[in-house]
Parts: C-alpha cells; structure tokens; sequence
C-alpha cells in the first residue's frame, strides 16, 4: 500500500517576512499579502507560491520568457564571481547609499542572481532589499545572495506588485526599465540609479565576435527621452577599465549575455577566444524623481 503524503509547506526566509509590507496581490490589488499554509494570500483569497528556493512566485496570467535560462544564470554567478565586475557593483552601491539611510528600501528591477543588490545592501548595514526577475534559475540565486535581500519572480514590464512610495531606492543594473513604474514604488524623496554599458564596453570582444548583441548608439538618447518625464539627473559617473580575463572568464562572459543566443556553437566552445584584456566601461546615474510627470510614458527597452 502507498501512502500518499502532501509536501510540508515551505517556510517564509525572514528576508521576505521582512518585506511583505511592501507587496501587494498583483490579481487584484486588494490589499497586502500575508502568509498562508506556506503560500502567500491576500484578502480576497488569491494564493501565490512561495518556491523551496526562497523566492516567492508572484507572476500571473501570461509569463515572460527572455529571463535568463539555467546555463547563462550558472555563468553568470561564475564570471562574477571572479571579480572582474566589482568596480561596477561599487560604483551601483556607492550611488544608493548615498540617497538612502542605513535602515531604507532597495529594489533591484531585474535583480539577476541578486549580485549588486548584496552590494548595496553591504554598504548599508540596517537597509533590506528586495529583487524582482522573470528567471526562476536567476531568483534562485537571488534569494540567496544576502540575509537581508528577498526574491520575487515578475515580468518588469508590467506594474509591480508593490505598493506605491515603498522604495527609498531602485537599481536598474544592465536591466530593462519600465520608468512609470520605478516612479511610482520610489518615495518622493528617492533615488533610481541606473548603470549601463557604452558603445566601448566589450568592444575588444565584440571585434572577434562579429554576431555579439552591440550597444546601439542612440541608446542613451533614447534611455534619456523615456526618463525625463519622470525624472531628473542628479549626477553621472563613468567607470571604465581593462578586465584581464582567462579564456574561461570570456567563455562565462559571452554565455552570460544575450548574445549567448546568438554567436554560433563553435565560439560558445571557446574557439578563437584566447585569453587577453577586455574593455568594461559603463555609465551610472542616479536620478530624483520630478514631482510631476506628463503622461505615462514610454518603456524603455535594453
């Protein structure tokens, strides 16, 4: 005879205990959500999964499919782990902890595996972060990336699952946007810092790989037009250097981008990439969100 038992009911990581304040049910915006049977419910009955891994399954209806898969997600915590990228996590944290206290809120839109999140959140002691990403695999990592960081599955495309005026800071690091939305969850008095590459990061890389993803050189004119509805500049800064890198860093390194769709099976295998110095340069800016805005304006992509 079989006995058939139902699965224990995972229990809530304390990072998001933490940061159920700031959720609200995505299906129908009724109210705050709370835990339930190892799951999270809102008032009027809608049930959300709280996945093993840590991270909580807010995602409804239609589900977005560019999050990163489980082979770019485990190169991706490889290369990172290497340090090659520190400078620009640095220079992520350094931004939102100037504009926040030590005990505030960071939301990490397309939070990937929650890497320049801990970096904020080890720059401010009290602070407790919060991450959203489409990639199951990514959010596993996420979830784990720090003790005071929690993990939420969602499309950043569309409205947040999150109460408006929770977030004293929102990074956007080599992320899409969606700037209605990081104006509204941001309180009047907080910080978007957004970080992304010029048209020299990776360039050394881009000229042996002809088929790699490049960065388009009215992206930051289009990136500025999106946000000045609602936002303003408050400071720039550019951090460029030369990575020294191993043939398997730049193996990590292309298999971690979007690019990795695209370079054919013979590069991917490593052939013609020979260790040597790559050009990471990128721009960061924090912005202050204007008291007023036009209109709902445009998303801006990638």
């Amino acid at each position: 005879m079989i006995r058939r038992t139902r699965p224990r009911p995972v229990s809530l990581p304390p990072a998001l205990q933490r940061s159920l304040d700031l959720l609200c049910c995505p299906a129908c915006r009724a109210g705050r959500l709370h835990t339930d049977r190892g799951a999270l419910r809102c008032p009027r009955g809608h049930s959300f999964d709280i996945a093993r891994y840590g991270y909580a399954g807010l995602l409804t209806g239609a589900r977005a499919t560019s999050g990163d898969d489980a082979e770019m997600v485990r190169a991706r915590d490889r290369f990172l782990a290497t340090g090659a990228y520190a400078p620009v996590r640095e220079v992520a944290a350094r931004l939102a902890a100037g504009a926040v206290s030590e005990r505030g809120t960071v939301v990490d839109v397309g939070c990937g595996t929650g890497y320049y999140l801990a970096g904020a959140l080890d720059r401010l002691p009290g602070a407790r972060g919060l991450g959203l990403d489409s990639s199951v695999r990514a959010l596993r990592s996420a979830a784990r990336a720090h003790d005071r960081a929690a993990a939420v599955a969602w499309d950043v495309f569309r409205r947040f699952p999150l109460d408006d005026g929770v977030a004293d800071v929102v990074l956007d690091v080599f992320a899409p946007r969606n700037p209605a939305e990081f104006h509204r969850v941001l309180r009047p008095t907080g910080r978007l810092v957004v970080v992304r590459p010029t048209g020299r990061h990776l360039a050394e890389l881009r000229g042996r790989i002809p088929a790699m993803v490049t960065v388009d050189p009215a992206k930051e004119q289009r990136l500025h037009r999106a946000l000045t509805p609602f936002f303003e500049a408050t400071v720039t800064e550019q951090v460029e250097y030369s990575a020294a890198l191993s043939r398997a860093d730049l193996l990590d390194l292309v298999a971690m981008t979007p690019s990795a769709r695209h370079v054919s099976r013979a590069v991917s295998a490593g052939d013609g990439l020979l260790p040597g110095r790559v050009t990471v340069s990128v721009l960061a800016t924090a912005y202050r969100p204007r008291r007023a805005h036009n209109a709902q304006g445009p998303l801006a992509p990638r």
